[in-house]
This record gives C-alpha cells, sequence and structure tokens, in this order.
C-alpha cells in the first residue's frame, strides 16, 4: 500500500537550491531515513510534506486514508497544559476516540456510545491513560503535573516524540528523534520501533539508529536525490561503489571531452556540415566533464602545540549541589593523547565535570592541577558567541589566517573551511545566514583553530550532518593531543574514544579502557556471570550455600566482610520488591497517581540493583 508519493519535486531559498526534481515513494511498513549535508534541505522536505511549507514544483501526494505524526526538530507548546493534559489534547485517531467515548457517555445516547465502544475496542484504547504514563516514564518525564511551559527544551522534545508515538500513527515522521535522549531512552526507542509496524521517515546523525531501524536511505547530494535498499551499513557499501563509478564515469568523459573539444575549435563553416546532435552532445558532455568526485578526502594531522609530560592531575574532587552528589571523591591522570568519552544519563553531572577540568566552576574539594603546557579549548553545548554581522571567511581568519599541519605543511583558512565542509561560495555568507547545524560546526572550528593540545568537546555532534561527523571524528582520530568529549552518539564514541568515565549516578565514576562497544559486551558479559552465580547459589543447598560464602569471607578485608554478609540478602530483597512491582504494574488495577509513584521507585529499584550486582561481582572477584 503506498503512503506516499513525492514528484520532481523542487525547492529553493534565494539563489539557492536545496533540491531539484526528486521524486520517491514510501509504502507500508518501510522506515526511510533522510540524509543530506545540512543547508540542503532535509527539515524543508519533511516540512513540505506535512504541508507546513510549499515546494517551487513538483508534487506531493499522501494518502489521505492513513494518520500521520510529525516530530519537529524544535516542536513548540502553547497554553498552560500539564503534561498529562498536553497529551490528552493532541491530536490522534486514538486520543480522539477516547474524547468521543467521554462525550457519548455524557450525552447518553446509545448508538454513539455503542459505536464510541466499538472504535476504543478497535483501537485497543482503553489501556491508553497507562500507557501515556508508561511511555512518558520511559522518556523520564515522571512529574505528570509539570507545565509544559516550563519544561526545558529536551523535556520538550521528549513529551512531543511520546505524543507522536503514543497517538499511534500510520505513518510518522522524525526529525532528529535522539536529540536530548540518553543512551537508555535511545535503545528503548529504537527496540519500540524496531518492533513496531509503523511506516517511518527519519531525520538522524545516529548511525547506530539508522543501522537498526531503517530498511531504506534517501540520500540527497548536489541536489539529485540517490535511494538505497537497506540499513546504514548498506548503504555505506552501495555508495562508495556509486562514488567509484562516478568517478570512472567523469574521466571517461574528461577524456571524450578532449577531443569533442578539438573538433568544436574546427572553422564553423567545417562544424556546419556536422550533425547538430554533435554539438548538443557536446555541451552535455562539458556538463558532466565538469563534475567534481564527491568522495572527500579525510587526511590531515594539525601540528597543535607542544605538550609537556604533566597534563591534567585530578586529585580527590568532589562536587554537590544540595543533596545531589555529582562527583564524590574522584582521581585521575590524563596522558598525552588520549581520547576520553564520558556517558550516562541525563543530569548526572557530565556538563559539570567538563566546566571543573576547564576551570569554569570549583569543586567542594580535591584539587585539579592542570599543566604548565597544557592549552585547552573547550568547545560548549550552548555558549557560540559568533558575530551575525561577519563574513564566514572573516570569523575563520580572525582566528587565524594559516594552520600548521606539521612537517612543514600548512592550509589556508578558506581551505580549513573547505575541509570543514565550508564550500567556496559560502565563504561570503553571513554568519547570520547559517543555518543552526552550520553555525555549531563554524564554532567547533574557531575553537579547533586556536591550536589546543587539551580539547574539551561538550555534545559536538548535536544538529551536526553524517558528513560533517565523519570529519570530525576524522580530526579527533588524527589529534595529537589529549581529547574529553560528552556525546550521545554511539558510533561516534566507537569510532573516537579508547576509555569511558562512566557516570553511574550519586557521584560514582567508572573508568573504563574501551569504547562504547565494548562497554556494552562488558556489562552483557557481566549480567549473565551475575546471573549464572545467582542461579548456582539457588541451587545450592542452604547449608554448602552458606559454608562456600564463609570462606570467601576469610579473604576479603573486614569492611568488605560486612559488606558483602549484606549484598545477598539485600538482592533477594530488592529482587523480590521489582518482581512485586512489576505484577502489580501489568495488573492495570491502580490510579495515575498510583501508577506514577510505582514507576518511580520501579525505575529506582533497578538502579539500585544493577550497583549492587556490580558491586557483589568486584567483591566475588577477590576471592
Amino acid at each position: 500500500m503506498e503512503y506516499l508519493r513525492v514528484e520532481k519535486l523542487t525547492k529553493s531559498y534565494g539563489i539557492k537550491t536545496l533540491f531539484e526534481n526528486i521524486s520517491f515513494v514510501i509504502n507500508k511498513k518501510e522506515k526511510f531515513a533522510l540524509i543530506a549535508k545540512n543547508g540542503t534541505g532535509k527539515t524543508s522536505l519533511l516540512n513540505i510534506i506535512t504541508g507546513k511549507d510549499i515546494s517551487d514544483s513538483g508534487k506531493v501526494s499522501l494518502n489521505n486514508s492513513i494518520s500521520v505524526a510529525y516530530l519537529e526538530q524544535e516542536p513548540v507548546f502553547f497554553g498552560d497544559n500539564t503534561v498529562i493534559e498536553q497529551v490528552f489534547n493532541s491530536s490522534g485517531k486514538i486520543v480522539n476516540s477516547v474524547k468521543d467515548y467521554e462525550r457519548a457517555m455524557q450525552s447518553q445516547d446509545e448508538k454513539e456510545i455503542r459505536e464510541a465502544v466499538e472504535t476504543m475496542d478497535r483501537l485497543e484504547a482503553w489501556e491508553f491513560e497507562r500507557e501515556i504514563k508508561t511511555i512518558l516514564t520511559k522518556l523520564k518525564i515522571t512529574d505528570f503535573e509539570k507545565k509544559v511551559n516550563i519544561l526545558s527544551g529536551g523535556q520538550k522534545k521528549r513529551l512531543a516524540l511520546a505524543n507522536a508515538l503514543l497517538n499511534k500513527p500510520d505513518f510518522l515522521m522524525l526529525d532528529e528523534p535522539t536529540n536530548h535522549l540518553d543512551f537508555e531512552m535511545i535503545e528503548w526507542l529504537e527496540d519500540y520501533l524496531s518492533k513496531s509496524d509503523i511506516t517511518v521517515l527519519t531525520i538522524t546523525h545516529d548511525r547506530y539508529f539508522l543501522d537498526k531501524i531503517c530498511n531504506r536511505i534517501i540520500e540527497i547530494d548536489g541536489n539529485e536525490l540517490h535511494l538505497y535498499k537497506g540499513n546504514y551499513a548498506h548503504y555505506l557499501v552501495k555508495r562508495q561503489e556509486r562514488i567509484n563509478i562516478s568517478k570512472v564515469n567523469i574521466e571517461k568523459a574528461r577524456n571524450l571531452l578532449r577531443i569533442e573539444a578539438q573538433w568544436m575549435s574546427k572553422q564553423p563553416k567545417a562544424r556546419a556540415t556536422k550533425a547538430k546532435h554533435r554539438i548538443d552532445n557536446y555541451y552535455k558532455i562539458k556538463e558532466k566533464a565538469g563534475k567534481k568526485p564527491e568522495e572527500h578526502n579525510f587526511n590531515i594531522e594539525i601540528e597543535g602545540k607542544r605538550l609537556g609530560k604533566k597534563i591534567i592531575d585530578i586529585d580527590n574532587i568532589n562536587k554537590a549541589y544540595d543533596e545531589n552528589i555529582l562527583i564524590d571523591d574522584f582521581s585521575y591522570k590524563f596522558v598525552k593523547e588520549e581520547k576520553i568519552a564520558i556517558v550516562g544519563n541525563n543530569g548526572v553531572g557530565k556538563s559539570t565535570f567538563l566546566n571543573l577540568i576547564a576551570g569554569k566552576i570549583k569543586s567542594d574539594s580535591g584539587t585539579v592541577d592542570i599543566g604548565e603546557t597544557v592549552s585547552i579549548g573547550y568547545f560548549e553545548q550552548s555558549s557560540m558567541n559568533l558575530s551575525e554581522d561577519k563574513h564566514l571567511i572573516e570569523v575563520i581568519r580572525d582566528q587565524a589566517e594559516v594552520i600548521k599541519l606539521g612537517k612543514n605543511r600548512e592550509m589556508s583558512a578558506a581551505q580549513f573551511a573547505e575541509y570543514f565542509l565550508f564550500p567556496r561560495n559560502m565563504h561570503y555568507n553571513f554568519v547570520s545566514q547559517l543555518r543552526g547545524g552550520e553555525k555549531r560546526r563554524l564554532h567547533l572550528m574557531t575553537v579547533l583553530m586556536k591550536n589546543p593540545n587539551f580539547l574539551i568537546l561538550d555534545e559536538p555532534t548535536n544538529d551536526l550532518d553524517i558528513m560533517s561527523l565523519n570529519v570530525l571524528e576524522d580530526y579527533i582520530r588524527h589529534f595529537k593531543g589529549t581529547v574529553l568529549l560528552v556525546s550521545h552518539d554511539r558510533y561516534f564514541i566507537d569510532k573516537t574514544a579508547d576509555t569511558l568515565f562512566v557516570f553511574k549516578g550519586k557521584g560514582e565514576i567508572k573508568v573504563f579502557p574501551g569504547n562504547y562497544s565494548a562497554y556494552i559486551q562488558y556489562i552483557a558479559r557481566n549480567e549473565k556471570n551475575i546471573t549464572e552465580i545467582n542461579q548456582k547459589k539457588l541451587n545450592q543447598k542452604p547449608e554448602k550455600r552458606k559454608k562456600e560464602t564463609g570462606k570467601q569471607i576469610l579473604k576479603l578485608a573486614y569492611k568488605e566482610k560486612t559488606e558483602f554478609k549484606t549484598l545477598d540478602e539485600e538482592l533477594e530483597r530488592f529482587n523480590k520488591e521489582k518482581s512485586e512491582l512489576e505484577l502489580y504494574m501489568q495488573s492495570g488495577n491502580y490510579t495515575s497517581e498510583e501508577l506514577a509513584e510505582k514507576s518511580k521507585r520501579l525505575a529506582e529499584l533497578i538502579e539500585i540493583i544493577d550497583e549492587k550486582e556490580m558491586r557483589w561481582l568486584e567483591l566475588s572477584e577477590k576471592v
């Protein structure tokens, strides 16, 4: 069944053409991703499809028998609704069916009630309120009575995502759905969408999300559209094949152009006797030969300032705001060329840690000792401070006219701009003309051009397209200094980091030697080990279990002995409470207030059990 047909669509802003004569079709159950450089019209295309914008030419046919939901990149809510009211006041077939049922019950019209009940049955809408609170809780919005107008930007994005999912549309369009989601929420969303039959069209820079969710890729490049069947990994292979073929064809066209150019240069009289189609064909060959190969050459090494033996030493630092402990007695010595990624849920202190290292704030106790040769470059989430009335190239030249690459090589400001995907025809654009992702990329360049040897990057991947991410990843891999970064982009971390600081909450920070995928494998392996150990212990006779536990305790320090004695009892108690809560939530026999309270407690229990199981494993390894 066809859901969407786009035919020969063209859109321009002023003299800039975003896309030209693009066509594609989306059918039921297909999951499409849209990939393109920033500023080439991805969001504009979604806005045209949904009727929020108009095209210059072409046609969009959206099946009027299906329901559609659109998650905008920066959703806006009006009015004074609470979170729960906002969901109930949104449009959608399930919400509307609930409203129709309530109206029918008030009217006491038997026909209306019967029709409303049938609709509720068909849409399985009876559990809607419980599902609202379950999804909101998964997206970590637990205060259902909080006013929407005081939510943060990230909370609004997550509420809008919950709205879109709860209405269970046939066709779902998502503009950067993983922005403002932590790893846990992203993985939940991946699981939700991959198991669903919802048809999807999404814009996202999260390449693991693309790989897991999408089975079709649309790429807009050079105003043209290219369609790939398969996930992101398949797309990378097929795109490279297309680029290789394109290179061969361009080279053939250039060789042919030399022959045709000789013929065209002959006297007009001689040329007049030739076929007109050959003259026309000459100009077609000339256009094809004039194209540039699409592949970007990633090979750059920035010289950087000399970095001495001492980098930054952190000694027993602590930081808390009132009762909220963010960093508890953490120590670490950074080394040269180390690439560290900080991971953890929202609100556990990741940005606070960066600000401590950068000297923006002070720790409550402990020391941050910075080596004399360290030059910090800090890319912050919100602070850009770009002069809107300056040309792009002026902003770059204000930092440096020339970038030293080492080995007596250098790069001009204009070349550096091109490396970060600002073509020459953009260099004299005013900063005010740039889009959000382009401004962030320009700001990132101004940080890098100051020639730091210790880079601090706070969410550098936000609003960057996949092409820009590849450039940044290449830059970081070749960077000779130390890098400390925060990102929710798992693919980016895998490609750039060799060490993780895992912020587990309540001030606890674990140092893990490896990237994100290695860490996930480690967690999975430990969970398996813990499960097997617990199962083995449950199968033991009580006398044997007590005897073996006693042997183990003899090998532990006094403080650890006391702790180890209580862990088994605590885990048994907490797991029992967790099982009872899960059964309770599946029953449906509760009020909305009770559900909110139980959901919050369940989240707390999961965190407590994870921490205690990890500690149990640590102690058991000592015996």
